[in-house]
């Protein structure tokens, strides 16, 4: 499915907020003008790499908040799993302590449409409509802009957990673009030199860095 560049799809579905309550329409268009959101799936609750995801994500988000960005989670688990989750200690496997909110696609539809689910609907030979394949998310990962464009995407298999220094990176770049109308080149960090999207900024770029190439 081809998102990147294109509206995020929309979505009102319950999510647990600020660490446990519960709200029955949130959205991200909350965001739209203001914020910038790193919007990502995990498979489910309870389960084994999706707790060291969300608890990193946890500790970098004071980062996130000073780069400006919303952090919202989302998975196909229902509400109450996600506050049973939130409410377990670390040392039984839980999330507790964490306070970005999780969405609950329990219809599966958010995660279908940003082509992350695990399988898909359709009709068997009797015309019932079965699911086939993995019901739960991949790890995707989708960074959207403040006008609601997806500007970046990644998909991991179910036992590939993310980087997220290097999803900071990747906002760090996206910000570098927005700000300064420069391109990021390979291995670009926050603060190195980028360049102009031109033959000669190239050509400068690559005369400057050629003992680094």
């Amino acid at each position: 499915m081809h998102l990147l560049g294109t509206k995020a799809p929309i979505f009102k579905a319950p999510a647990v907020v600020d660490g446990g309550n519960v709200t029955t329409d949130f959205s991200l268009e909350q965001f739209l003008g203001k914020k910038e959101v790193l919007f990502f799936f995990y498979p489910k609750d309870f389960t084994f790499v999706c707790p060291t995801e969300l608890l990193s994500f946890q500790q970098h988000l004071p980062q996130l908040i000073e780069r400006n960005v919303a952090l919202v989670g989302c998975s196909t688990d229902t509400e109450e799993t996600h506050v049973a989750w939130l409410h377990t200690p670390k040392t039984k496997g839980g999330i507790a302590g964490l306070t970005y909110p999780l969405v609950a696609d329990t219809s599966k539809a958010i995660a279908s449409n940003y082509g992350v689910l695990g399988g898909n609907w359709s009709y068997n030979e009797h015309n019932q409509l079965i699911f086939t394949g993995i019901p739960v998310a991949y790890r995707g990962t989708f960074l959207i802009d403040k006008e609601g464009i997806i500007r970046y995407m990644a998909i991991n298999d179910l036992p590939l957990g993310r980087n997220i220094n290097e999803i900071l990176r990747i906002i760090d770049m996206w910000q570098h673009v927005v700000k300064f109308g420069e391109v990021c080149p390979a291995n670009w960090a926050k603060g190195d030199m980028a360049m102009e999207a031109t033959p000669e900024g190239v050509c400068n770029y690559l005369t400057l860095n050629s003992e680094q190439l």
